[in-house]
């Protein structure tokens, strides 16, 4: 069943949710295939750990970990080359949703600088009353218009894409967010950097 994405006035934001997806035994390798959206990818891609994770912009534990945790993985580990960092969408509700879809409306190389300000700004879209005026309102400071971002909130390919990106993260056994997979290995927790370390520090010198 597709899920159709309607904005109402600037009032409310409603989708249909779709049916859980059979869960399968995945590889690295079948997680690293293409999706229908560009990845968003950070680091070498000769790094010797690869961490894919899915997220909900919604979610406060996926907030902690990006305000808190993420900027540490990313000086540590993925700038200098020991981690390649995939982010990926696994949207919960409407809100996530429509989060995503701006973000993928705002531009390939607007993505991150997008899904960073959804997140400190989480407070101001996630559980007010009027989310769709919230959004015009953080979105301006993009420089995306409000007609702009009622024509992404209604553009059916582009949740349909980012829908499949969650149907297919739940193909994996995903079902909270974040979620890690870290060389394969689940990790259903909103990790730290201590325990970022304890899991990625014995990783690398047996993948190099």
């Amino acid at each position: 069943m597709k899920r159709r994405f309607f904005l109402t006035g600037v009032s409310a934001l409603v989708a249909i949710p779709v049916s859980a997806s059979v869960v399968r035994a995945a590889t690295m390798e079948d997680m690293l295939k293409p999706g229908p959206l560009p990845e968003q990818v950070f680091g070498s891609p000769e790094a010797p750990v690869t961490v894919i994770e899915y997220a909900s912009l919604t979610c406060p534990h996926c907030r902690t970990f990006h305000v808190n945790t993420w900027p540490a993985v990313k000086q540590i580990y993925v700038d200098t080359g020991k981690v390649r960092f995939i982010m990926r969408e696994f949207p919960f509700d409407p809100r996530a949703q429509a989060g995503f879809m701006l973000a993928r409306c705002a531009g390939e190389g607007n993505w991150y600088a997008t899904v960073d300000l959804l997140y400190r700004s989480q407070d101001r879209w996630a559980r007010v009353a009027d989310p769709a005026s919230a959004f015009k309102s953080i979105m301006g400071l993009t420089g995306m218009s409000g007609e702009k971002v009622e024509a992404c909130l209604t553009d059916q390919s582009i949740l349909d894409k980012v829908s499949e990106v969650m149907e297919t993260g739940k193909s994996y056994g995903v079902d909270s967010t974040p979620t890690f997979f870290i060389n394969g290995e689940e990790h259903k927790v909103a990790l730290t950097i201590d325990q970022f370390s304890e899991i990625i520090d014995p990783m690398i010198p047996a993948a190099q």
